[in-house]
């Protein structure tokens, strides 16, 4: 004695109304597995230890100090290289007609 098909997924709708679950009844993946996981990003993050005395941390600390960073002078002064030399970035348009007197059709 076969029990029909609509019965049955009216059993599963129930079934997942009542157990807070996704009704899916052709089986699609949706990836609802993957999304109920924990998340791994704390746990890994948790292995590594925590970056202290890097030159941000300390002006973090102490604003009223000029902490030297020589990374950041190295670039900024790359920066300002390659725009003596007109490779720099462009200057950003502050007015849509700016940006518009470009776009001119041919």
């Amino acid at each position: 004695m076969a029990v029909p098909r609509s019965r049955v997924l009216d059993l599963m709708r129930v079934q997942c109304r009542v157990f807070n679950t996704t009704y899916n009844p052709e089986r699609i993946r949706v990836g609802s597995r993957i999304l109920h996981q924990r998340l791994k990003g704390p746990s890994v993050a948790s292995y590594y230890p925590p970056r202290i005395g890097t030159v941000k941390h300390l002006r973090k600390l102490y604003p009223e100090f000029e902490v030297m960073d020589d990374a950041e002078e190295d670039w900024l002064e790359h920066l300002n290289v390659a725009k003596s030399r007109g490779k720099g970035a462009p200057k950003k348009k502050r007015t849509a007609a700016e940006s518009k007197k470009f776009h001119k059709k041919r």
